[in-house]
């Protein structure tokens, strides 16, 4: 396992429990922060959020300016916690099966979560990915790009918009994505998607703007809603 952290503000901790399993401890306040880690090999943990294992808590990451990369490469990982920041760069890649993401992005609007920008790579086959940007605050002009090669992975992702953008590129078969977009600027959303019995279900929500939705899909079978809804009457598929 590869740990690179470089210019760090105030607080910093991390450690490696050496065995069949590495788990890593974040603990991050202050602005401009780069955050390189690295995890090689199954059922590993970048904690916090919901972390088990070793009891491990954090990762919590508080500040401005702040570039995240994540590689974890293997099957069974977690990458776990809260992102608290405006100018937040999140680079996350993940290679292998049944591996769990959850984080959330300012979910108590300490900064407000403008002006970031995600990408998330996943190659690999039952994986689980939980995603909460802004959940109180509004994610002003958010990137978020996901581009996912694999078979029956579930993707949930909630954005509270101000203008952000969210682009998913998926192939492979019995995928999942669900997307709920909210908040009062205004969203785009592509969904890019080759492969077999898919499930989409997609909720634009914001109050008295425009969203916008662009599907792409090549395949059989599956499941598709798409619920636009501007503080009309409450609609479901």
């Amino acid at each position: 396992m590869k740990i690179k952290l470089i210019s760090l503000v105030v607080m910093l901790s991390a450690w490696t429990i050496y065995g069949a399993d590495n788990e890593i401890y974040v603990e991050q306040t202050g602005a401009t922060a780069n955050i390189d880690l690295e995890q090689l090999g199954n059922s590993n943990i970048i904690g916090g959020l919901n972390s088990v294992a070793g009891t491990l808590t954090a990762l919590d990451l508080d500040g401005l300016n702040l570039t995240l990369d994540i590689n974890q490469i293997g099957n069974t990982n977690k990458f776990l916690g809260d992102i608290y920041g405006d100018t937040v760069t999140g680079f996350f890649e993940f290679d292998g099966d049944s591996n769990t993401f959850t984080i959330q992005g300012d979910p108590t609007d300490t900064y407000g979560i403008d002006s970031s920008n995600y990408n998330v790579d996943v190659t690999g086959s039952s994986n689980t990915f939980t995603l909460d940007t802004g959940t109180s605050a509004l994610a002003g002009t958010l990137d978020l790009d996901w581009i996912i090669n694999g078979d029956s992975n579930t993707f949930d992702f909630d954005i509270n918009y101000d203008g952000a953008t969210n682009y998913v590129d998926v192939d492979g078969d019995s995928n999942t994505v669900n997307f709920t977009g909210s908040g009062y600027a205004g969203g785009y959303f592509y969904l890019d998607q080759t492969g077999d019995s898919r499930t989409f279900n997609v909720t634009q929500g914001s109050t008295s703007v425009s969203d916008w939705l662009k599907i792409t899909s090549i395949g059989n079978n599956g499941t598709v809603c798409v619920i636009q809804n501007d503080q009309g009457t409450s609609t479901s598929c």
